[in-house]
């Protein structure tokens, strides 16, 4: 019995239109995220939106290992140390939240927030004064270093943590990684008064001899830490040079070679690059810690 609704011919016509809808849907990120651009293009969606959506993405494809904080640059807080010295840290260093630790780094009794230092400072002139260390100490969260970003997010907002000690395969402490880290890849970089400004804090090495590198590196930084004599009159940062090297925007998964330097892009978006991988070759060169 024929469908009035559709007339002789209207059913087959529909079903090639739901066809056309369907064959026309992304069927990937990549194709999600070229919907999205072609539509900031037309301005239908706002270049700052567009970045943090793209960020999205890229955190549920990024792990810990591309973000953390190394051992070695760790801000710690030694078990031993009494309230005067323990003060005096946190004044210079400006955090909120502090590792503790035992004999070694690999020793992490658990974490100190600055905050609970505040009740003892009016009783600092007391006679009776009784400052118990291990009494501010909180348990420590402890992430794998292949945690990727997303499920590391969430945990973080289930366990109202806001920084988790990151264990290397062998059970060793590979460095640390905060809820700021993670929203920086969606978000942009967070900065404030205590951010440490020098080359330290954009070029971090892991213990595989891989580097993760903030694209924001200036280029001079770049050069002291690799031995390298790149230009920096035409561009500022490690970013822009290889913005230019490629002549356009890389995209995330892209690599690119540059010398003896291998890149492959962590993040970036439709005006800039982020952040970066990169292997360096020969492996002699890898000397600097």
């Amino acid at each position: 019995m024929e469908d009035r609704r559709f007339g002789r011919f209207g059913l087959s016509r529909w079903l090639k239109r739901i066809g056309k809808l369907l064959q026309g849907e992304p069927r990937n990120q990549d194709e999600i995220i070229e919907l999205l651009r072609r539509a900031q293009a037309r301005q239908l969606l706002d270049g700052d939106a567009l970045a943090m959506i793209e960020g999205v993405f890229e955190v549920s494809d990024m792990r810990v290992r591309d973000i953390m904080i190394p051992r070695a640059q760790m801000k710690v807080i030694d078990r031993d140390d009494d309230f005067d010295a323990i003060i005096e840290f946190v004044l210079s260093s400006g955090h909120s939240r502090y590792p503790v630790v035992g004999d070694s780094r690999d020793e992490i009794i658990g974490v100190m927030l600055a905050k609970d230092l505040l009740r003892f400072c009016h009783d600092l002139e007391d006679d009776a004064f009784d400052f118990n260390f291990m009494d501010l100490i909180r348990p420590a969260s402890f992430v794998p270093e292949s945690k990727r970003l997303n499920v590391l997010l969430k945990d973080f907002r289930r366990t109202r943590n806001h920084m988790a000690i990151v264990a290397n395969e062998y059970g060793g402490v590979a460095g640390l990684v905060t809820i700021e880290d993670v929203l920086e890849q969606i978000v942009g970089d967070i900065d404030d008064e205590h951010d440490d400004e020098g080359g330290s804090n954009y070029i971090l090495r892991h213990e595989d001899g891989l580097y993760t590198i903030k694209a924001l590196t200036p280029i001079e930084d770049f050069n002291e830490y690799f031995d390298t004599h790149y230009s920096d009159k035409e561009f500022d940062t490690i970013g822009g040079l290889i913005t230019n090297h490629v002549g356009r925007v890389p995209k995330r998964g892209e690599r690119i070679d540059i010398d003896q330097f291998h890149f492959r892009v962590l993040r970036a978006d439709t005006r800039r690059l982020h952040l970066l991988e990169l292997t360096v070759d020969p492996p002699s060169v890898l000397s600097r810690d």
